[in-house]
């Protein structure tokens, strides 16, 4: 598993500015892959800042953005159909590298003067990538290695100039390049675990076709966020909003640094927090890290605000829209507050991202797959300006971060908790009941774990509630009660994740002592569904 994203190793050096942070940077342009983020982690894992930007953005645009490095990713499309998304032609003459993967190979070809055809066959999954020419992109790439291929189309022609890199038993050209112009296509995926020669091959394209040098540091990004943190906020007072999780706990610390005590903490006890956990947090940020934190008990308000909604998305909407209503209600108390900070993260922002569908063109490029309360969820009346300064990072980015900055590991290490809390891990109407009953669910599943030592080898490790009941039969005497679903999965960022191959002794001792312990519980189920096409959470 790759945890060191953001290295410590490399001293922080000057470069050129890119309006948020001081940094090199690598810019990819989204033509709608779910992929497309995780191309970013994998130049990150190599210390170099990267950005996901719309295909829209214009070769004007990006030469004032001075990349080493432009990347286009895959897509849903076919570059023949009738509204597919296309770049500026004019980025093949900015004289920036460009690598073009999958449908970004393919428009690469189209636009170039190439031939893009149907394929006989599609190839899809594992193939072995047998290369022609070891050098430049491909050197260090073992011949015969396992690259990840998702494609119907095919290259049948490749533009004037081009040279062939690589084929695969399906695909004749599934590496190609303009060495004089910088200019190559990869039919496959190199950022995805399952090609195996892919981080060699994104390695090539940052050190040695883009010349980028690794700047991307942990202390470069406090360095800077800092700077930038106090560059927005001048003078003005600042709300944090303070879950415990480590999004919020490492922003809190760093905002803490950055402006001591214009910042106020704020732990809004929604209700639908783990059992003992908002005792706990208070408890830590007084006692050990001297941090002030004003606490409002808000339970019911989120519990009357959530009564017969039972649709996710509502409920996210509803849960984020009580949170701003909370948060002006203690800035007037308190003061007024100018700025709210929240510990948002690249995933966050992804995924809450709305489905882009032009009512003209039935273009369609990105998706949303779920409203995060605190970005999607926000109301369109809010009178803080927001301070994000988490917004494009990465979980285990924020880790380090967080260990930088003197975060204790418990917390650097807690599994990842939902802002909605356990709101989400109720499916159906939340009830005083549900939660009760979920909270005890939950504390087991976790204290199981705990006591197993098995805690960080898991990305999550939670209960959810589901709002049907079955027949049981304990004591000789039937019952009729709710089911709690396991769910326990493995990941390295949060944007894939597998389910966990937990030891069945250990899925046999949470199963006994929930049923027997939690009253309202007759059965126990073990979700093994991956992310995709699942997600981790229920809603």
């Amino acid at each position: 598993m790759n945890t060191a994203v953001i290295p410590t190793e490399q001293a922080p050096q000057k470069v050129k500015s890119y309006g948020r942070l001081d940094r090199q940077i690598i810019l990819i342009l989204d033509f709608g892959s779910q992929y497309s983020e995780l191309i970013a982690r994998r130049i990150r894992e190599t210390q170099v800042y990267s950005e996901v930007l719309s295909y829209r953005t214009t070769a004007e645009q990006l030469r004032e953005l001075d990349p080493k490095g432009i990347i286009l990713s895959g897509g849903p499309s076919s570059v023949y159909d009738n509204y597919a998304p296309h770049c500026d032609p004019e980025i093949w003459n900015l004289g920036i590298p460009i690598l073009g993967v999958c449908y970004g190979m393919q428009l690469m070809v189209n636009q170039l003067g190439g031939e893009v055809l149907k394929a006989d066959r599609g190839e899809y999954g594992k193939s072995s990538l047998y290369i022609d020419d070891p050098t430049d992109l491909l050197t260090n790439v073992e011949d015969g290695t396992t690259m990840w291929m998702s494609h119907g189309d095919s290259v049948t022609k490749m533009p004037p100039g081009f040279e062939l890199l690589a084929h695969t038993e399906n695909t004749p050209c599934a590496a190609i390049a303009d060495h004089t112009k910088k200019l190559y296509g990869v039919q496959f995926h190199p950022e995805v675990v399952h090609s195996l020669g892919g981080l060699a091959l994104i390695r090539n394209f940052v050190y040695h076709i883009c010349e980028c040098e690794p700047t991307w540091t942990t202390a470069a990004f406090v360095e800077e966020a800092i700077r930038e943190i106090r560059a927005k906020v001048g003078e003005k007072r600042v709300l944090l909003a303070l879950s415990g999780g480590v999004d919020s706990s490492t922003l809190a610390f760093l905002m803490y640094k950055a402006i001591g005590e214009q910042l106020t903490c704020v732990f809004i006890d929604q209700g639908f927090m783990r059992k003992l956990e908002p005792e706990r947090l208070l408890k830590l940020f007084k006692e050990q890290f001297h941090i002030p934190v004003e606490y409002v008990n808000a339970r019911d308000r989120f519990l009357n605000a959530l009564e017969g909604v039972t649709d996710p998305e509502e409920k996210r909407r509803r849960i984020g829209h009580e949170f701003i209503r909370e948060f002006e209600e203690t800035s007037r108390r308190l003061g007024h507050f100018d700025y709210l900070a929240q510990g948002t993260l690249y995933p966050d922002v992804i995924e809450s991202a709305d489905t882009n569908v032009d009512p003209q063109t039935g273009e369609r490029v990105a998706v949303k797959i779920k409203s995060h309360h605190n970005v999607g969820g926000l109301p369109k009346d809010l009178r803080f300006k927001l301070v994000e300064p988490l917004r494009k990072l990465f979980k285990d980015e924020v880790r380090k971060v967080g260990r930088s900055i003197g975060l204790p590991e418990e917390i650097v290490q807690r599994h990842p908790f939902p802002g909605p809390g356990l709101a989400i891990r109720i499916l159906g109407e939340v009830t005083a009941e549900r939660l009760n009953i979920l909270r005890d669910a939950d504390l087991i599943v976790r204290q199981e774990i705990n006591q197993r030592g098995l805690y960080h080898d898991y990305w999550q490790t939670f209960a959810v509630l589901l709002p049907i009941k079955s027949v049981g039969v304990m004591g000789d005497q039937r019952t009729y009660a709710y089911p709690i679903v396991l769910r326990i999965v493995t990941s390295e960022d949060g944007m894939t994740a597998d389910w966990a191959r937990v030891p069945y002794d250990v899925l046999e001792a949470i199963s006994n002592r929930i049923v027997n312990e939690v009253k309202g519980v007759n059965r126990v189920v073990y979700d093994i569904t991956s992310k995709p096409p699942g997600t981790i959470e229920w809603e």
